[in-house]
């Protein structure tokens, strides 16, 4: 393949592109990411809940980290937004990939297709604090922040009404802002708030308090009156970036998620989707299990190895000259890798020096 046709093309670089790509890559397909830069991981100050990694690390730390290894197992990473991608009719395998992506003035060509471009959250308007010092978006992440702290869930929907009285788990104090506008949840969610310990707030906001380290401190209100919080959730929906989805005419679900198996196939030959544009929990852990078992799925479908006896009658047996089945580039960078068996660890390893006999 040339640089601008892969095996695979993962569209966008989050946790489950990234991790999706480090699986493919590693099990031996030429594969490139295209990212657009964003989303929910870039915007972490703190990463929480990921097993191994500590919480001074950022999510931009988290995310170059990722970016690095993807890259170092010979996975190629582009900047740019896809705009558009075309089926073009071939088959796996065939010299013309089946899909053509265009991101910016790049055409990229690949034999499968990973979706991971996740969604946006709607932002309420200002006065609002930096996200990770106050606005918070991931309930499941960061209401261990919280406890025992005085909270504020914005919003009039159903996700804001019980929000708002699950972090009554955490805290005694939360504060249901509608900031003027009509709630619009069901009475039963109305009777459920009437007979839980939440204030709900009708004013709308009209200035913010910041501590000197960016901290929230207190909202204040345009009837004069002030509130102190700590930090809060807004609630007000959010948008799947799905226009790649829908020019490729997977099928989605109500909510907008893409429709998708355990392994991330779509309704589409030669597609996957994964990470936040799927359903399920919006969490890194679950994010990345889902990039592992896409990667993993492709190499089902995309490794060479074993022939079928269908196969074998049709194309012979294996020689020796078509093994191992990984192209030169790939192969020459896991030889050379320090994870590799061969490479520059083992080699260092053998550099020291047995201890002397007694």
């Amino acid at each position: 393949m040339n640089n601008d046709e892969y095996e695979v093309a993962v569209v966008g670089g989050g946790p489950a592109g990234l991790t999706t790509a480090l699986y493919a890559t590693r099990l031996g397909h030429e594969t490139v990411v295209v990212n657009r830069g964003g989303g929910r991981a870039a915007m972490m100050t703190d990463t929480h809940n990921v097993i191994g990694v500590t919480e001074e690390v950022s999510g931009m730390e988290f995310l170059q980290t990722a970016r690095e290894q993807v890259e170092s197992y010979g996975a190629d990473y582009r900047r740019g937004f896809v705009s558009q991608i075309e089926q073009t009719g071939a088959d796996a395998g065939d010299d013309e990939p089946r899909f053509q992506l265009t991101a910016n003035d790049d055409t990229v060509g690949a034999d499968h297709v990973v979706l991971a471009t996740g969604f946006s959250d709607e932002q309420p308007d200002p006065p609002l604090p930096r996200t990770g010092k106050g606005l918070h978006w991931c309930l499941h992440c960061d209401a261990y922040m919280f406890v025992d702290e005085p909270v504020w869930v914005m919003g009039t929907g159903e996700a804001a009404a019980h929000v708002a009285m699950i972090m009554l788990n955490f805290t005694d104090d939360v504060d249901l802002l509608t900031r003027g506008d009509e709630p619009a949840w069901s009475d039963d969610t109305q009777q459920m708030l009437e007979n839980h310990p939440v204030e709900v707030v009708d004013e709308e906001l009209a200035g913010m308090e910041k501590d000197d380290d960016g901290w929230l401190r207190a909202y204040e209100f345009e009837d004069g009156s002030r509130r102190e919080y700590r930090g809060g959730f807004p609630m007000y929906g959010s948008d799947h970036n799905a226009d790649l989805a829908e020019q490729l005419g997977v099928e989605r679900n109500d909510d907008g998620t893409i429709a998708v198996d355990d392994h991330g196939e779509t309704s589409v030959e030669g597609v996957r989707a994964v990470g936040d544009i799927v359903p399920g929990h919006n969490q890194i852990p679950v994010a990345m299990g889902q990039g592992a078992k896409a990667g993993i799925g492709i190499h089902y479908e995309a490794r060479a190895f074993p022939r079928s006896t269908d196969e074998i009658d049709a194309e012979g047996p294996v020689t020796d000259e078509e093994v191992p089945a990984i192209s030169a580039e790939l192969l020459e960078t896991a030889i050379t890798h320090e994870g590799h068996a061969g490479g520059p660890r083992v080699e260092e390893e053998e550099e020291v020096e047995a201890p002397a006999d007694d």
